[in-house]
This record gives C-alpha cells, sequence and structure tokens, in this order.
C-alpha cells in the first residue's frame, strides 16, 4: 500500500528525472500507487521541470503498441526529452561493478544505473519509488521517493 507521504516540493528552477516505475503508476492506474504517483508528478511539476531519457522512455514503451501513443502519454511538452551523458555511462558501469563485487543480484539490471548516474551527473533530483538502490550508490543524488 502506498504510505501516505506528503508531496514533493523541488527547489524552483530544479530538474526533476522521472522514473520508469512513477510514470507507470499513473499511466496503468496502479491500484497501490497511483495516488501517490500522480501527486509527486503534480507537486514536481509545479516547481521543477520534469525529465525522462532514452532508457526511461524504453521501459515505459513495453506498455504501447504504437510510438505514436507513447509519445501522446510522455508528450515532449510535459517531460523534457534529455541525452544520456558519456560521464553518467561511466558512472554507471563503475557503480553496476562495485554492486555485482558486493554479491548484488542478477535481477538488478544496468539500466538503474544508468538512470541514478544521469541524475547524479546533471545535479537533477530523481522522482523513483525505487530509493533503496540509489540512496546506497549514489548518497548525494537527491532523491524524492516514499
Amino acid at each position: 500500500m502506498a504510505p501516505d507521504a506528503p508531496a514533493a516540493t523541488p527547489a524552483a528552477g530544479r530538474r526533476v528525472l522521472v522514473d520508469a516505475n512513477v510514470l507507470l503508476d499513473v499511466l496503468t492506474d496502479d491500484p497501490d500507487w497511483y495516488e501517490w504517483s500522480a501527486a509527486q508528478l503534480d507537486a514536481c511539476a509545479d516547481g521543477a521541470e520534469l525529465c525522462i531519457n532514452p532508457i526511461i522512455y524504453a521501459e515505459v514503451s513495453v506498455g504501447f503498441e504504437r510510438i505514436e501513443e507513447l509519445d501522446a502519454a510522455l508528450p515532449a511538452d510535459a517531460f523534457t526529452r534529455l541525452e544520456l551523458p558519456w560521464e553518467a555511462g561511466f558512472l554507471a558501469g563503475k557503480v553496476f561493478l562495485q554492486y555485482r563485487r558486493a554479491k548484488g543480484a542478477r535481477s538488478s539490471p544496468l539500466p538503474d544505473f544508468y538512470i541514478g548516474a544521469h541524475a547524479a551527473i546533471e545535479g537533477m533530483a530523481l522522482l523513483t519509488r525505487d530509493a533503496k538502490r540509489y540512496r546506497t550508490y549514489y548518497s548525494k543524488l537527491e532523491i524524492i521517493c516514499p
């Protein structure tokens, strides 16, 4: 069950990278997480620029038959589409290696580490429901989570 948490209030002018799990909660009307995720998106949109990257776009795309449907669900005027910086790729690889050396489960995909690295490298906040891994490996990352 989604916790009753206050809506996020990022600093004005900030950018927030929105994780796929939050977007999917809203797009699928998730019975447990829709309210929390929708409230966080609304609150962040009031004070920050909402952003996605190609990895997040790809993760959300699995629920759509056509690219036009996905683009309508994630309109460019609501979600700034960012390219992935090369530095984030390097950081993601290093953090993933650290994770694997610590016997991290193979079920944890490299894309999650790339999303965290992207937010960290560009100084963005990350709106997500999966905060534990991000907190462990990106200790300075601002995370908006339950």
